[in-house]
């Protein structure tokens, strides 16, 4: 199953954050539930770049050289 490295950007906070994940779609709706500790304050969070990689090292690699 592929991973996918992302960032995302909240216009209420003017704030970027990265992340990776294995279903982008629900990661995304997870951040904009305000379950999420880091991306609670911000809401509504939208996509602005994402990557694909063939394995979680490689995207979590990537992740944290963005």
């Amino acid at each position: 199953m592929q991973w996918y490295t992302y960032i995302i950007y909240s216009h209420s906070a003017d704030r970027y954050y990265a992340g990776h994940t294995q279903n982008l779609s629900l990661r995304l709706e997870r951040h904009n539930s305000g379950n999420s500790r880091s991306t609670k304050h911000g809401i509504p969070w939208e996509i602005v770049y994402f990557e694909v990689y063939p394995t979680k090292s490689e995207a979590m690699k990537r992740r944290y050289g963005v």
